[in-house]
């Protein structure tokens, strides 16, 4: 009941790769449907995770966002992932998913490539152009996708070190691929553990925790450190004031899967000092 991630550039098979791959092992198959779960969850329209993620940058380039809604995005898209991967047998195919379920062993991330000229002849088929735009095209969304990553987790998502399996349709059918990528996914080390299932509950509640913090218009200010064990949630960093304690503990104890909450804040007398003031 191993979790799959695949990553792809554009155009480069990888909803193919996943759909197979699902049907093959009998798992559900995952990709805009958690922007989905995100925006239902957490009240955020659907239409900012997609022009977030997915809409190309139009000739001004990449629209710079805002890093308080970058972190919300995050924040809120991890919580999502981590209620849908619940109970596992799941395949994932988009844009930082194997960023979303850090230190899970039994989540098996899966790196798709493929060759230039396959990817061209497919946006030029989906898009109408010529071949020099379509290699155009492909860079720009590329670099997009590749920056926006960045932004989101501070990662390069190419980096191959960052995957268990890398595959290459250059050098492979997508059969073989899939036939791959499940042999991967039965091995005993992607498959569950109660140490892993344990870290697995552990990211949720964390990732719970810090979703209902950004969006509770009380601390969705705040920035706090956040580590869940076995029902017990430690919470610390720098406070704005003193009120916001109770606020903070308010929300974190409401959170399902938290038993024990031990805060360890310090509030910032900067701050303190020129509230006094006024």
């Amino acid at each position: 009941m191993s979790i799959i991630t695949i990553a792809r550039g554009l155009f480069s098979s990888g909803q193919a790769l996943a759909e197979q791959v699902a049907a093959m092992l009998d798992y559900q198959c995952l990709s805009r449907e958690l922007l989905l779960e995100a925006a239902n969850r957490y009240e955020i329209p659907e239409a900012r995770f997609t022009e977030l993620l997915e809409t190309p940058p139009g000739a001004d380039g990449v629209r710079p966002e805002r890093p308080e809604n970058l972190r919300l995005y995050r924040i809120v898209l991890q919580a999502a992932m981590c209620e849908v991967v619940q109970g596992g047998k799941l395949v994932y195919h988009g844009h930082g998913g194997q960023e979303l379920l850090p230190g899970i062993q039994h989540v098996l991330k899966v790196r798709l490539l493929a060759p230039l000229a396959h990817r061209v002849t497919q946006v030029r088929a989906r898009q109408g152009l010529d071949e020099a735009s379509a290699y155009l095209y492909i860079a720009r969304i590329d670099e997009f996708r590749a920056r926006r990553v960045q932004e989101l987790f501070g990662i390069d998502w190419q980096d191959p070190r960052r995957y268990d399996v890398v595959l290459n349709l250059g050098r492979m059918s997508l059969d073989a691929a899939a036939k791959q990528v499940v042999e991967w996914a039965t091995r005993p080390e992607f498959q569950p553990t109660p140490a892993s299932t344990q870290a697995l509950q552990d990211l949720t509640v964390k990732a719970r925790v810090e979703a209902a913090l950004a969006i509770t218009p009380e601390t969705r200010s705040v920035s706090l450190h956040v580590l869940a064990e076995g029902g017990t949630v430690y919470v610390w960093g720098v406070l704005a004031g003193f009120g916001l304690e109770r606020e903070v503990l308010r929300v974190v104890e409401g959170v399902p899967g938290v038993h024990e909450v031990v805060p360890d804040f310090r509030v910032a007398l900067e701050r303190v000092r020129e509230d006094a003031a006024h």
